[in-house]
């Protein structure tokens, strides 16, 4: 029997909703994971799939005119999404810390860098002013910023972007969390910039056992480094598995599309890369069936009529697509007949 404290994340049902003038838009539609501690999981998918709106549920960041209208978020067996403001606000930082996209506009560029950390320091671990600067001092070598004692005591303008979102990730790591979520953390950094930020991620996940939960629609990023992936679009998943799984044998025809539209390194032949034509449901008022239907190259009657239930597509590996049924036609490429589940 699946024992339920191993998780120190579980996502179940979830549904967050914005309320516009226009009318309400079904952001995050039903959406279901969860996370082992140490654990290293994407998030990816087209913007406006719902992957940052997810997080800041997770979070509790959804302000007016937004709303979690349902499902549990389980941290550490507690649902949270029943904690009060002030509750939340003392577990942020402490338990669940995030890293947003643009370092620039995250650092109050009026402070130094040693006020910043040493304000989240001493709230959340209650030590004098001295302890605290030794802590962020620590971090701040951590994640490998040189000559960490001189450098606290910089402003945010004075980094590269590559050094800002160090600090940001020492930051968010000064209060030992249990999950990080990085909401597309090497956007507007160049190549080698980002496979620094990456290796760094990957040995915090290591070096101090923390989940981390990396949001991005960069398939290469999650290659680099994650061990789990939950594909998303149109507010829903449409797959998830290991990152080893879904890249070999991906099942349904959005993960395929995202991964013939990005240069592989292991294809023998040069092949051309395939752009997915259309564009993204209206989350207004989205599709009656399966959210993909409207651009998906193998859409079948039932896919424009019936939301597809999660089907078995190998081991840990579940698509969210028709073809997966027993009573569809072969297709090459799909694992049909694998038993219907829930989450």
């Amino acid at each position: 029997m699946e024992n339920k404290k191993e998780y120190i994340l579980e996502v179940n049902n979830l549904k967050t909703s914005f309320y516009t003038h226009v009318g309400e838009v079904q952001a995050v539609r039903g959406v279901d994971f969860k996370m082992k501690k140490g654990d290293l999981l994407g998030i990816v998918g087209e913007s406006g799939s719902g992957k940052s709106v997810t997080a800041l549920s997770v979070m509790k960041l959804i302000d007016t005119p937004g709303e979690i209208k349902q499902g549990q978020i389980l941290f550490n067996g507690e649902d949270i999404t029943s904690y009060s403001n002030r509750k939340m606000s003392n577990l942020r930082g402490k338990e669940i810390a995030m890293i947003f996209q643009d370092p620039m506009t995250s650092l109050n560029p009026v402070f130094k860098i040693k006020n910043i950390m040493t304000e989240v320091i001493m709230r959340h671990q209650k030590v004098n002013r001295k302890k605290a600067i030794e802590k962020a001092i620590e971090m701040l070598d951590l994640v490998g910023i040189p000559e960490p004692e001189k450098r606290i005591n910089s402003y945010a303008h004075e980094f590269s972007g590559g050094m800002r979102q160090r600090v940001m990730i020492a930051t968010a790591l000064s209060c030992d969390p249990k999950l990080l979520i990085a909401d597309e953390p090497t956007t507007a950094l160049d190549v080698t910039i980002q496979a620094q930020i990456l290796d760094l991620m990957k040995d915090v996940a290591k070096k101090l056992n923390t989940s981390i939960i990396i949001i991005t629609h960069d398939l290469g990023v999650i290659a680099e480094t994650c061990k789990d992936l939950v594909v998303m679009y149109g507010g829903m998943i449409m797959e998830k598995g290991s990152v080893e799984e879904i890249f070999a044998n991906p099942q349904h025809p959005y993960t395929k599309g995202l991964l013939k539209s990005i240069p592989r390194m292991d294809r023998e032949q040069k092949e051309r890369l395939l752009p997915i034509e259309g564009s993204p449901p209206d989350l207004l008022s989205p599709p009656k069936g399966c959210p993909f239907s409207t651009r998906c190259p193998r859409v079948m009657k039932i896919c424009k009529e019936k939301e597809p239930p999660k089907f078995i597509a190998g081991e840990n590996h579940l698509s969210a697509c028709w073809l997966l049924h027993e009573n569809a036609p072969a297709v090459e490429g799909y694992n049909k007949g694998g038993e219907a589940v829930e989450g």
